[in-house]
């Protein structure tokens, strides 16, 4: 294979950041459009547990920007893929075999990971929680009404979305670590104890102040862990 100077690997660079820039702007426009479904889809599991909720717009310019926000997030997501297949494409020539092998399995399981967290906290969450912040702050001693903003509640849900999408790469870190040999599976195992301790003040700090929110972090979390050690390399 004919080698490229530094200046046609940094041209062909700019014409693939070029083309995830239009593949940007185009999935934003649909996105405009799609952002009022992607709005009704994430208040769902609120308004299925609170049928009679609504939720407060406090400014002129909420709708505009929680509209903006959704289409930018909905953007995000329909190019990721396009952004790291550009990226396999353009590093893929340097890599030799046996590393081809290693970042094909992450770009695939990656993205699924992250998808699995994320619809285990929209599906088995999202229903507990709303429920019990619900409950708590209806059953309050203290008279109120309970107006959740809607660009609040939208920042709430995402960020929890991320927060179980991000966790569920666990085993692949784990498996990836082993796998080019800065992580033993024996000290995985000797680690164990320390580990699920580390994975319930990991659920503690990233989930909302109610138990059954971070246990529902904390036991998905210390079931990928096991399962990973299941895919990694005996010492």
């Amino acid at each position: 294979m004919k080698k490229m100077t530094l200046s046609q690997h940094f041209s062909e660079l700019r014409r693939r950041i070029l083309w995830i820039a239009v593949f940007f702007l185009g999935a934003l426009a649909v996105g405009w459009y799609v952002a009022p479904m992607l709005q009704l889809f994430l208040t769902q599991p609120l308004l299925n547990i609170w049928p009679d909720g609504e939720l407060l717009y406090t400014g002129l310019a909420d709708g505009l920007m929680i509209r903006f926000s959704l289409a930018s997030l909905f953007a995000l997501l329909i190019v990721l893929p396009v952004a790291l297949w550009h990226l396999w494409a353009f590093v893929a020539p340097g890599l030799k075999k046996n590393e081809k092998k290693l970042i094909w399995p992450i770009l695939i399981l990656s993205p699924i990971l992250f998808l699995m967290g994320a619809a285990f906290a929209f599906y088995f969450l999202f229903p507990i929680a709303f429920k019990f912040f619900i409950d708590l702050n209806q059953t309050d001693t203290v008279p109120s009404v309970l107006l959740p903003v809607a660009r609040d509640y939208l920042r709430f849900a995402i960020g929890l979305l991320k927060v179980f999408g991000v966790a569920f790469q666990l085993p692949l870190l784990l498996v990836l670590l082993n796998r080019i040999g800065v992580l033993k599976r024996q000290s995985v195992l000797k680690m164990r104890r320390y580990t699920i301790i580390l994975i319930v003040i990991v659920a503690a700090i990233l989930t909302p102040p109610d138990i059954v929110s971070q246990v529902l972090l904390a036991v998905p979390l210390w079931l990928l862990y096991e399962v990973s050690i299941l895919f990694m390399r005996k010492d």
